[in-house]
């Protein structure tokens, strides 16, 4: 009964989602049609983020790479752009694997509650502080990425749901994720290390952050189409090529997927995560060196 209220509260954010861009676009003036690198990135990406290696963090690396983005753009382009993908993970995978209704439902809407909160501060930092942040946040997912390889996740425990202190514990984490996500620290491999350590199975959290990403992605973007902080045009691409990505690697994930060196495929994201890490953050001490110059400059 919860799952299916879940879904249904999916379906009806996600009408909202649509209505709010569509607002969007009429009060911003939005303009311009999706470009194929930007679909090209939502495809390569969502198909990684399907397999469990995450999105966040990979595009933010490829966007920063193609430069069509402003910096304090990328947190609301990748929450807008990427929503479609979280919409059909969650469709196709909350069913998939076994976790307690009940802590899946607070979860979720805690994470969602995070993600408003969460949405409502991004929208409003500076430009130097989205850097900084987002700078720290890919160097904390390439963390995550190398301790999945390194195998220094928790084992974890056989429990598909949580009692005592430990059920509000994960709900309350839930939240501060939620609220994290929207500065680009995806949820996936948080989650998995949190209910592994609370001694639950690794894979129930599957359903929980599918679920999760599913529910807070369309209410963080309501607060980023408040705003106007996010690239239309790049957010049209991600979400195209989202249904590319997902699609094709739900399709291919009993046959192929299996055989892919998905081990070697995290290192090279690794790589170009931490170097994407490192141009923020040079791209962060370039505006202070530029603050600092301007009083002189004008004096």
């Amino acid at each position: 009964m919860l799952t299916r209220a879940v879904l249904a509260v999916l379906i009806l954010l996600n009408v909202a989602f649509v209505l709010g861009w569509l607002w969007a676009v009429r009060r911003h003036g939005l303009r311009g049609r999706p470009e194929a690198a930007d679909v090209a990135i939502g495809s390569l990406t969502t198909f990684l983020d399907t397999l469990g290696i995450g999105s966040f963090a990979p595009t933010t690396a490829l966007l920063k790479f193609r430069g069509k983005v402003a910096d304090e753009l990328i947190p609301g382009t990748l929450n807008v752009g990427l929503n479609a993908a979280g919409f059909i993970e969650t469709l196709l995978f909350i069913t998939v694997f076994s976790v307690d209704p009940a802590l899946l439902a607070c979860m979720v809407v805690a994470a969602a509650a995070g993600a408003w909160l969460g949405a409502g501060i991004v929208s409003r930092m500076p430009r130097r502080s989205i850097q900084l942040f987002m700078g720290v946040a890919l160097l904390i997912a390439a963390s995550f990425f190398a301790m999945t390889n390194l195998g220094a996740f928790p084992a974890g425990g056989t429990a598909i749901g949580l009692a005592g202190w430990k059920f509000p514990f994960a709900v309350a984490v839930s939240f501060v994720l939620g609220a994290l996500m929207c500065i680009g620290i995806g949820n996936y491999a948080p989650l998995m290390i949190l209910l592994s350590l609370l001694g639950m199975a690794p894979l129930a959290a599957y359903p929980i952050m599918m679920a999760s990403d599913g529910l807070l992605q369309p209410v963080a973007s309501l607060g980023f189409f408040r705003s106007g902080r996010f690239s239309h045009v790049a957010s049209l691409g991600l979400t195209a090529g989202s249904f590319i990505g997902v699609s094709a690697a739900f399709c291919l994930l009993n046959f192929v997927v299996k055989k892919l060196p998905i081990t070697q495929i995290r290192w090279l994201v690794i790589a170009v995560v931490v170097y994407s890490a490192a141009a923020m953050l040079r791209s962060a001490r370039r505006e202070r060196t530029a603050a600092r110059a301007a009083p002189a400059v004008s004096s």
